[in-house]
């Protein structure tokens, strides 16, 4: 059996690696990181058919749980490191062309220290390591949000940095309260203890956990660094950003949310929070001229869709918010990728300048298309379905409030495809009016056309889809269970 570990030791080891030789390999260091995210891929895939019988608790240093540390992986944490893993090393196949300059080396010890904190965060059986990861993942990704070294990226990760910093003294808060009322950090322990724990105090502690992975996680009203970062950083780190990291906070959110605090009242709100992020989200995106301004936007409105659905208490809407993940991760990676060479091309962030750009990049243009699509919901793309199994999960409750809440969600859905057909419309019409605009190059469009493939053909293993997000989402309704760990 593969040991879960490694999901954790191996990036970690290759950004130490990577910083230790970068003086002598150079521009070599990426294969480095190649090598290391494809063990990661490897890895994640072969764990998913042995967690589907039974989850993997990984003991470190022989001391068991609740004294010592643990990791504890089930079918949700395994379907979020293959995500983490299959993005992460397709982002990094676009990168060897797109990031040039001697900070190379940086920029691959920064990536792969971002994948292990994601991947810690996921896989984790202890609250303390857990708030450990979200710091390595959050130290990270400021820093690769001012990558560029110039104004706008720097002004963009010190906002980034004031407003996660505040996130992560909440979740200190929360961890140090939940020391005080339980005695134990195991998330096992936590499952059976928390219920003992004074509604005041409960409440308390959710509030802060909540608010503090809720700015991670860019859930309004919490989500003003997130415009800004994804226009000011590379391109390949918003579709890191947009593809999985916030979608990681907003998982761990859920989690604690069914498995350990296991207050359901709550997720009548975070339904309601998840539509005002939604059409927050699709009304900003609607009046920028700034192509990275437009698809961050677009995130704020898919990561409020994601916590509508993951909040309707039932398997079927969280199995339906895994799917919809998915769908974002590739759409969205798919669009920012994309963006990114046609801002190379162009020199200009503004997608009116981009009139005719699909006759200079048509194989680049034609992928946008298909990310569009997937993304708005259209037949038969993989982001239809995992839309209509939201809107049925929510309908389901036979409810006004789920109803008006679809039809809210609708809304949004129509706003976001008006923005996306007016860019759409300049791409196609029209002569470009800059030189030199050419196709992207290999190693940046086949990364991009594998995300393609999946939105694609994903209805062709739709089964399978639905098989394994209902696996990952009965996790959730279940406790985490002692007899796991002990």
């Amino acid at each position: 059996m593969v040991n879960p570990i490694l999901l954790i030791i191996i990036p970690l080891g290759a950004a130490f690696l990577i910083s230790t030789v970068a003086g002598t390999l150079k521009n070599s260091t990426k294969y480095i990181a190649f090598l290391a995210l494809l063990g990661n891929v490897w890895i994640s895939i072969s764990l998913l058919p042995q967690v589907m019988k039974h989850p993997i608790n990984v003991i470190i240093s022989g001391i068991k749980p609740p004294l010592g540390i643990n990791l504890l992986v089930g079918p949700m944490g395994t379907i979020f490191s293959i995500i983490i893993s299959v993005a992460g090393i397709l982002v990094l196949l676009y990168s060897f062309k797109y990031i040039e300059g001697e900070g190379q080396s940086k920029y691959y010890t920064l990536f792969l220290l971002l994948i292990t904190g994601s991947q810690g965060m996921i896989l984790t059986g202890d609250v303390f390591n857990l708030f450990v990861f979200f710091e390595i993942l959050a130290i990270s990704s400021y820093i690769l949000v001012g990558y560029a070294g110039d104004r706008n990226g720097f002004e963009a990760a010190i906002k980034y940095l004031i407003l996660g910093s505040v996130g992560s003294i909440f979740i200190l808060i929360s961890v140090a309260l939940i020391y005080q009322e339980t005695g134990t950090l195991n998330m096992a322990d936590l499952a059976g203890k928390f219920a003992s724990v004074a509604t005041g105090k409960k409440m308390m502690i959710m509030l802060f956990f909540i608010t503090g992975m809720g700015v991670e996680a860019a859930i309004f009203p919490l989500n003003s660094w997130l415009p800004d970062a994804h226009s000011s950083a590379p391109s390949s780190i918003s579709a890191v950003l947009s593809g999985f990291v916030i979608e990681v906070a907003l998982i761990v959110i859920i989690k604690f949310v069914y498995s350990i605090f296991v207050m359901t009242e709550i997720l009548h709100y975070l339904c309601l929070v998840g539509v005002i992020t939604l059409l927050v989200g699709e009304f900003a995106a609607f009046n920028q001229g700034n192509i990275k301004r437009v698809l961050a936007y677009s995130s704020i409105g898919q990561i409020g869709l994601i916590l509508f659905a993951m909040s309707l208490n039932s398997e079927a809407g969280l199995s339906a918010g895994i799917m919809q993940v998915v769908n974002h991760t590739a759409s969205k990676s798919i669009l920012f990728l994309v963006a990114g060479y046609m801002i190379k091309m162009t020199g200009s962030y503004q997608f009116k300048d981009y009139k005719g750009i699909a006759k200079k990049m048509p194989v680049s243009s034609f992928l946008f298309v298909l990310g569009v699509l997937s993304l708005i919901g259209v037949p038969p793309f993989l982001g239809f379905f995992s839309k209509l199994n939201i809107i049925i999960a929510a309908l389901a409750a036979g409810n006004v409030f789920n109803t008006v809440m679809v039809f809210l969600v609708l809304l949004g859905t129509v706003i976001e495809s008006v923005y996306f057909l007016k860019i759409l419309q300049i791409f196609y019409i029209g002569e470009p009016v800059r030189e030199g605009i050419k196709e992207a190059p290999f190693t940046a469009v086949f990364p991009i056309a594998l995300f393609a493939v999946v939105i694609l053909l994903g209805f062709l293993v739709l089964p399978e889809i639905n098989m394994y997000a209902g696996s990952a989402a009965a996790e959730l309704f279940t406790k985490i269970q002692m007899a796991q760990v002990f």
